[in-house]
């Protein structure tokens, strides 16, 4: 069935200066991707100094995806309610800030408090930016501008792993977060300077009661699956804390039906070929982020490489990965139908993760390796292009939020429970080497499987009726 779309905006020109918002956003975003990447490398010596296993530190990481995922839509609400450069330059400023006090950590525990401080100023920057970028530029230039920014924020994909294996290797893992400060600086004066305060007077309130219920059970469910082998899964702490959880998100659902102005759209789900697209989506970003956690373990304590030869090692999928950004862009400029490019993007993924579990000699590995960058980088980059192309303009915006924080999400829940499993499988005599090579080809499979799902559906894009 036809909807009916937005009215186009007047033609108007790009003002002086905006070439620097997009510098701004940009130096913003790459901060973001740099810091994401370069950690992954700098975990084990981390662990090492802070006295405790790089199993147990993956939160570290997994804290930061899942408080970005619980507060991308809220995020970008604040924007609409607060103003959108006041926003955006409270986001900065949070992560420049984080930033320093994770350099500066002297435990675990702190550590992990800072990458939580710092997904909440990535989970504004990041919605708010793009607000920012569309409220700056023409409809004829926004396109353009808008890759720019996520272009910049390839290049901090393609050099997060080898500036976070040069720095812990040469100076300290530390500098993986010092490195992000100047930079956020720099963005920070950016946007103070040539951004333009702009926001949505018909935004009226934040669900705060949605906001909490659905970080609240985020957070109980994933802390359950990450101490089930500690505690026992069929302990009653576990049962307990993972069921109050599952009961929090559906009270969730429930408050989102009766808000007066939801944080999401239930809307959404009704529309299949949304659902199917941000499904494959999250299962190429589980993939992506939980083949990164178990390649870091296998370079540095399987293969014995130095966390500066690990980061060489890492150069190809992530130069890959955003290489497939540049080619998500310019496949979505043509049309294509988004269940054909996630179809064909799985599938790719899914092969290099099956090789990644068979082979081992240097050449084929680093071959697979890249490959698995390639094809799970399409999948992620294209997954807003494709659901952009099945929702209603209308709905365009909340559909990319919600699209954002459930691929997030899960990238970030994946972590916490393969670290649980990989580190059930060691304990239970499994050398590191074959259970990470069993973990690989499980998701190689649901790779697989997710890839013939989308291919065999029937995703079209909206179309546009007359008024």
């Amino acid at each position: 069935m036809a909807t009916r779309v937005a009215e186009a905006e007047p033609a108007k020109a790009a003002p002086r200066g905006s070439g620097r918002v997009v510098a701004a956003v940009a130096l913003a975003v790459f901060c973001v991707d740099v810091d994401f990447f370069a950690l992954n490398l700098a975990l084990p010596a981390t662990a090492r100094e802070l006295h405790v296993t790089t199993t147990d530190l993956q939160w570290a990481i997994a804290v930061y995806q899942l408080t970005l995922a619980s507060f991308l839509i809220p995020g970008g609400r604040l924007g609409d309610l607060l103003g959108r450069k006041r926003v955006l330059l409270a986001g900065i400023g949070i992560f420049g800030l984080a930033s320093l006090l994770c350099g500066a950590s002297q435990s675990a525990e702190m550590l992990i408090a800072m990458r939580f401080v710092q997904g909440i100023g990535a989970s504004l920057l990041f919605p708010v930016g793009i607000s920012v970028i569309s409220n700056a530029f023409p409809v004829a230039e926004r396109g353009r501008a808008i890759g720019n920014v996520y272009g910049l924020g390839a290049i901090g994909t393609a050099i997060g792993p080898f500036v976070g294996g040069l720095l812990t290797d040469a100076i300290d893992w530390r500098w993986v977060f010092f490195f992000n400060v100047p930079f956020a600086v720099g963005a920070l004066l950016l946007a103070w300077r040539y951004v333009t305060e702009s926001r949505d007077d018909s935004a009226q309130r934040i669900d705060y009661r949605g906001l909490v219920t659905i970080a609240l059970g985020i957070a109980a469910f994933t802390y359950a699956i990450d101490r089930g082998a500690t505690w026992g899964w069929l302990n009653g702490r576990t049962l307990g804390l993972a069921g109050a959880g599952i009961a929090l998100v559906f009270v969730f659902l429930l408050l989102e039906r009766r808000a007066r102005d939801p944080l999401i759209d239930l809307g959404l789900f009704r529309n299949v070929p949304y659902v199917l697209v941000t499904a494959a989506g999250a299962v190429g970003n589980t993939a992506f982020c939980l083949m990164l956690f178990l390649s870091t373990i296998y370079l540095q304590q399987v293969r014995g490489l130095s966390p500066l030869m690990a980061g060489v090692v890492f150069l190809g999928p992530a130069l890959a990965n955003a290489g497939a950004g540049l080619l998500a862009g310019r496949l979505g400029a043509r049309g294509i139908a988004p269940h054909r490019v996630m179809g064909a993007a799985l599938a790719i993924g899914a092969l290099a993760l099956f090789g990644m579990s068979l082979l081992s000699a240097w050449p084929a590995y680093l071959s697979v390796f890249a490959l698995a960058g390639f094809g799970l980088g399409i999948s992620w980059a294209y997954t807003s292009v494709g659901t952009q192309a099945v929702v209603p303009e209308a709905q365009a915006g909340g559909a990319s939020g919600m699209t954002l924080a459930i691929v997030v999400g899960m990238g970030g829940m994946a972590v916490v429970v393969g670290a649980t499993i990989l580190e059930v499988l060691t304990a239970e005599g499994h050398t590191a080497q074959d259970a990470i090579h069993a973990m690989l080809a499980v998701l190689g499979a649901l790779a697989a499987l997710a890839a013939l799902a989308v291919a065999a559906s029937t995703t079209r894009p909206k179309t546009e009726a007359t008024p």
